[in-house]
């Protein structure tokens, strides 16, 4: 009976742990499928060798049935990953600047993203908030996200605006909720007064205001780091790829530098 017993129990280990390993190999393949969709364009499938998005989503704990807000989506590009890996199961949010009817680049940049979003029915689950820097904004309702993320975005909002959007994400998610960050890194070395039309941003100054927001840094990462990247450039984080501001200028050696040197921050919403 005892020898059943034990042949059972393992049986049972087993197809668990079978199970497991399925259903990890699904979302798995479902993020490739969604990294390798046609609806991505060539030209933005060529920037994941810097942006690194399969390995930096599984960072922040990205699951398919995930509750997601991605603050300023821009043109779209995490958008066109984000979209079909939570359609059917998960929820995406894209919280943009409002359209207030100006001919100024917030709204346009709103109108383009609405644009790219009814162009394919990958995107049909998507919906659209709103929300202004150093202006207290509901992202989502409020302690319904498992993970806030923004890509690229603190140096625009500068130190104030940053704090804002830090409290709003907070109020986002759940406890226990992930706020994920990427950003160009500003070297210790440097003033954040002196430099703060580069385009890159203190970490330190990124880990204070979310600890002023009640969040805890749980883990960071350098999936997204660039060694080669000295952050001095001549027009600030634009000289690199892909904008290259300088034309031909030195482009060779700017290409060959590659895209900027990135700080990737999980910080997590204590839970009650």
């Amino acid at each position: 009976m005892k020898i059943i017993k034990s042949l059972l129990t393992a049986t049972i280990i087993s197809s668990l742990a079978m199970s497991a390993g399925i259903n990890t190999a699904v979302a798995a393949s479902q993020m490739e499928q969604a990294i390798a969709g046609e609806h991505r364009s060539d030209k933005n499938k060529a920037r994941d060798q810097y942006r690194h998005p399969q390995q930096t989503l599984a960072f922040f704990g990205l699951k398919s049935t995930s509750t997601v807000v991605e603050i300023a989506p821009g043109g779209g590009w995490y958008t066109e990953i984000l979209a079909p890996a939570l359609k059917g199961s998960g929820t995406l949010y894209g919280a943009h600047y409002p359209d207030t009817g100006k001919d100024d680049y917030y709204s346009k940049s709103r109108r383009k993203l609405e644009k790219k979003l009814a162009s394919n029915a990958v995107f049909s689950e998507v919906k659209l908030t709103n929300f202004t820097p150093k202006v207290a904004s509901e992202l989502a309702p409020a302690g319904t996200a498992d993970l806030v993320l923004t890509f690229r975005n603190l140096h625009n909002w500068g130190d104030a605006g940053v704090k804002q959007i830090f409290a709003d994400a907070y109020k986002a998610l759940k406890p226990g909720g992930v706020l994920g960050v990427v950003e160009h890194r500003m070297p210790a070395s440097q003033s954040w007064q002196d430099n703060k039309k580069s385009g890159y941003f203190p970490v330190k100054m990124a880990i204070d205001l979310a600890a002023d927001a009640g969040f805890k840094l749980a883990a960071s990462s350098e999936i997204n780091a660039n060694g080669k990247d000295t952050a001095d450039h001549e027009r600030g984080v634009w000289t690199l790829p892909p904008v290259l501001r300088l034309g031909e200028k030195d482009k060779a050696k700017y290409l060959a530098i590659g895209e900027s040197d990135r700080m990737t921050l999980k910080f997590v919403k204590p839970a009650k």
